[in-house]
């Protein structure tokens, strides 16, 4: 496969200077570009794919698997990949990634499968401040690990049985197309990793500060009140949330997930479970890059007051939740 672009024969030092320049702040650690493919295969004639491209936790790329194209989400989703090169990697990734699923229909007897079943393909990179980029390729059949690639050798999962030994002893045939994997992998995914976070970093940097207001749910005790702290609107997503009294983080905060809202923020549920008599004196603390070093601070009972603002101790990502 031709390299894409002089861009991806840049040293990794170079990643690394660049990611520390660009995203200091906006990215936990390590930062990844992954594809999810799913193959679903009713019979020998009837198959369906859906792929796409993931950075973080932000789509980047969809797939028409009709005309075998990216669909390129953002204006930045080719990085710095000219049409040609798009094309290239389109091919690539046809035959290497939607390629593999299809080995299970050829040898459907002889592995005893039987239709309709599933198989999802997860494969991209990672990179790490200061240290090297990690490469990935994991296979799943119905939902359960079966297979995955390391230094240029397919390896059955512990848990794979006799049909992971099956598919690496194939998929390990393919000497050349085991070399283009790994190559894709390790060497391209990173560089063009970079070159998202560098076309994107108008996007990517933005901050976007939380709105944040309380409210009561249905505790299951009686004489109990399910206290509410609801944080919305922000962006990036890691935030912390928590219940407190004064400085005393509440043991019994309960965290929801970080939900998406259509706008790329992100929205969170923190909840606390108490005595009616206890709840006087709580309050809910919210933590985010946007706030500018301030904690947002809501005090129950004081709803009308609206958040108070109280200057936070400096709060390393490692500690927020994802």
């Amino acid at each position: 496969m031709t390299p894409f672009s002089p861009f991806f024969l840049l040293p990794n030092a170079f990643l690394f200077i660049s990611l520390s320049v660009f995203f200091p702040t906006v990215f936990q650690e390590p930062i990844s570009l992954r594809i999810i493919l799913t193959l679903s295969l009713y019979n020998r004639s009837w198959t369906q794919n859906l792929a796409s491209a993931w950075l973080d936790e932000m789509q980047t790329h969809g797939w028409n698997n009709k005309t075998g194209a990216f669909i390129f989400l953002w204006p930045w989703s080719k990085g710095n990949l000219s049409n040609e090169e798009v094309i290239t990697a389109e091919e690539s990734f046809y035959s290497n990634f939607i390629g593999i699923p299809y080995c299970y229909r050829d040898l459907l007897s002889e592995w005893q499968l039987e239709y309709p079943f599933q198989v999802q393909l997860a494969g991209g990179c990672e990179l790490h401040f200061g240290a090297p980029s990690v490469g990935f390729m994991r296979v799943a059949y119905q939902g359960s690990d079966l297979v995955s690639f390391q230094n240029m050798t397919w390896w059955p999962s512990p848990t794979g049985g006799r049909r992971a030994q099956q598919v690496c002893r194939l998929l390990n045939q393919g000497h050349e197309g085991n070399e283009l994997m790994h190559k894709l992998i390790i060497d391209y995914c990173p560089r063009y990793l970079s070159s998202l976070l560098d076309a994107g970093k108008a996007d990517l940097q933005r901050q976007v500060s939380p709105e944040a207001w309380l409210s009561t749910g249905t505790s299951p005790s009686p004489g109990h009140l399910l206290l509410v702290c609801c944080v919305s609107g922000f962006y990036p997503k890691p935030v912390w949330v928590m219940w407190m009294r004064g400085e005393q983080e509440q043991q019994g905060t309960r965290r929801g997930d970080v939900l998406p809202h259509a706008d790329g923020t992100w929205y969170l549920q923190v909840s606390l479970d108490v005595k009616a008599t206890e709840a006087f004196g709580l309050s809910c603390r919210v933590r985010h890059s946007s706030l500018g070093g301030q904690d947002m601070v809501l005090y129950w009972g004081e709803k009308e007051l609206g958040p108070s603002w109280e200057r936070g101790q400096v709060f390393l990502s490692e500690s927020w939740g994802a």
